[in-house]
């Protein structure tokens, strides 16, 4: 009835008709989003014995949970999240303010910029840190089996499939051997500096030897 719907409202236009079913959906999946997701999956993708993710991905049901349909979801999450070694929250409201201006004052001083306005400036820089929060966000990434759909708006269509709401929770990646380089380093440099610091014992200044017996004088 939906298809039917859609060729009706599109004059019989397949394509047009696709394109209004998949609005459809993603409008389904916008109004899905206060649901409570207390269920979900934990899933795991480990590249080459060398990168390890773990991801938790929520929705509905445990029936949902236990479907292929969710689980491929929550795999394709964890591939992506292995794929992307720049990404490091989950939705760019997640990066924290310092960093952000941080940014902010970085780009305000790049020469290209130093000749324009300051509000024609603000607005190309405001652009340029967008695009780079977009770069540090999970659900911004677009997705590697197909760069035309973002992360997030697989995971509308997702939730307009099978009819729940559906949140990407959180994420860890794990990086052969990230940090014992640098903990190698700090302990070296704290024992260095724990040895110069203590100074060189001073060789103990020797006394006169006293005699031990004094010649007696003659009764």
């Amino acid at each position: 009835m939906d298809c039917k719907k859609a060729l009706s409202e599109t004059g019989g236009d397949i394509i047009k008709a696709q394109e209004y079913l998949r609005k459809k959906g993603l409008s389904s999946a916008e109004k899905k989003a206060s649901r409570v997701t207390a269920e979900g999956r934990i899933g795991s993708y480990i590249h080459d014995s060398r990168i390890g993710v773990l991801v938790e991905v929520n929705c509905e049901t445990d029936f949902v949970s236990r479907g292929e349909i969710f689980k491929d979801l929550v795999d394709d999450i964890a591939m992506q999240v292995a794929a992307c070694p720049q990404v490091e929250y989950l939705v760019t409201e997640d990066v924290p303010e310092e960093i952000v201006n941080k940014e902010k004052e970085i780009e305000m001083q790049k020469e290209d910029l130093l000749s324009k306005p300051e509000q024609i400036r603000s607005k190309i820089v405001e652009g340029r840190i967008n695009k780079r929060l977009e770069e540090l966000a999970l659900l911004e990434q677009p997705y590697i089996k197909n760069d035309k759909v973002a992360i997030k708006d697989l995971v509308k269509q997702t939730i307009a499939t099978i009819g729940e709401n559906i949140k990407v929770k959180r994420f860890v990646r794990f990086n052969l051997g990230e940090g014992l380089e640098k903990k190698s380093q700090d302990f070296a440099a704290e024992v260095a500096a724990q040895t110069t610091a203590k100074p060189a014992p001073t060789p103990a200044t020797e006394e006169p030897a006293v005699a031990e017996a004094k010649e007696t004088e003659p009764k």
